[in-house]
């Protein structure tokens, strides 16, 4: 089944862009990644995590092992670059990752990026955050606290900051016209579940979708850079 996919990346507010993405439809492989790290730090840990990913994962994957797997590798080649230059000391990045084969889509994540899938009128989110607020919040009495807790945007996993890391992984069967959404925090800190549904599920173009959800992230607010990668199964 043929597979529409298109992604937007653009720096928001900050004067630069530590976003990386790869859009790879004939591999069924997408990539959302968002460093952080000072002296442009951030830009070189997404940019290797993506570059990693994807090399590990070109001489054939069609599991969740192989997802696990590549990114243990990129967490490794982080640290290894990041041992070897100085600047580099303390980079790390997001991950969240898309590896489609025949009907089934499965899933990698570290970090607060996500995915989510539309299907029939409904927006279901697929990664859970690695932070401090979704840990808070498992049996959390007062949900409002800690959204405005000053450590609500703190990591606790993140690759290339240990050398053990264990990703998310999960996998859902990638029905005909479903869509789905990988995305970094700058964009789902910035629109609401209900206006990505609306957005994704509009039927038109991956293209135009794509380029909607940025500029809605943009026009609200958004302080963070945004990239989104859409799919969406023909």
């Amino acid at each position: 089944m043929p597979l529409a996919a298109h992604g937007v990346t653009h720096p928001g507010r900050r004067p630069t862009n530590e976003d990386a993405m790869l859009v790879d439809s004939a591999r069924g492989l997408f990539i959302v990644a968002d460093g952080m790290g000072g002296h442009n730090a951030g830009e070189v840990a997404s940019d290797l995590a993506v570059k990693t990913i994807a090399k590990f994962l070109a001489i054939g994957a069609d599991s969740q092992a192989h997802l696990d797997q590549a990114i243990k590798a990129a967490n490794e080649e982080i640290l290894m670059t990041a041992a070897e230059q100085t600047d580099y000391a303390g980079m790390g990045t997001t991950v969240v990752t898309a590896l489609v084969t025949g009907e089934h889509a499965f899933f990698a994540n570290v970090g607060d990026s996500r995915a989510y899938v539309w299907r029939s009128g409904g927006l279901t989110r697929l990664t859970r955050d690695d932070s401090w607020l979704s840990a808070a919040m498992d049996g959390a009495s007062d949900a409002s606290a800690i959204e405005h807790h000053p450590m609500k945007h703190v990591l606790t996993k993140v690759v290339g900051l240990r050398p053990e890391l264990q990703p998310s992984i999960s996998e859902f069967h990638f029905r005909t016209g479903d869509v789905l959404l990988l995305c970094t925090d700058g964009v789902h800190g910035a629109v609401t579940d209900a206006a990505l549904a609306e957005l994704l599920g509009n039927g038109k173009p991956v293209v135009e979708i794509a380029e909607n959800v940025i500029g809605l992230a943009i026009s609200n607010g958004a302080s963070d850079n945004v990239t989104a990668v859409v799919v969406r199964r023909e």
